[in-house]
């Protein structure tokens, strides 16, 4: 029996954040990158008060974000007091736009701060032209933005 041809993946359904202040995470993922709230809920036996499931504008993935004290299986260890993010295996995730720069633009206005500007890459032989910028959120995670002309 080979299991991948009986139980297919179909892609990636979401990530999970971690929020240092949950209320002003999902507002940024919904004011600045147009996701909506899809689900609310708490679970206290994993120490969860407050998560949100987040919906995209297609509706073909989600970022699901956990209250700063929740005991929720995660790679790495928590940053100390006034310390920097902890560098995991996970170094960002993508968004699909229509327009890195404006994006960029958007996400530093509302709080985030620059990573990457925008700018063209190209990637292989022949070259695949990938227009992209990245940002750090409020949070802290790395966010791309991937203009959607370049698959």
């Amino acid at each position: 029996m080979n299991l991948i041809e009986n139980n297919k993946v179909y892609g990636i359904h979401h990530i999970a954040i971690r929020a240092k202040d949950f209320e002003k995470t999902v507002r940024f993922y919904i004011e600045v990158l147009d996701f909506n709230i899809r689900h609310i809920w708490s679970l206290p036996e994993f120490n969860l008060k407050q998560a949100a499931m987040l919906k995209s504008r297609d509706g073909s993935s989600f970022i699901e974000i956990f209250d700063n004290d929740a005991d929720i299986a995660a790679e790495g260890r928590r940053p100390l007091a006034g310390e920097e993010p902890v560098q995991g295996s996970l170094l960002h995730f993508s968004v699909l736009v229509d327009n890195a720069e404006l994006a960029y633009s958007r996400a530093l206005s509302a709080g985030a701060s620059p990573c990457v500007p925008p700018m063209t890459l190209f990637l292989g032989d022949p070259p695949l032209a990938v227009r992209n910028a990245l940002v750090y959120s409020p949070n802290g995670e790395v966010i791309e933005f991937m203009e959607s002309n370049n698959l």
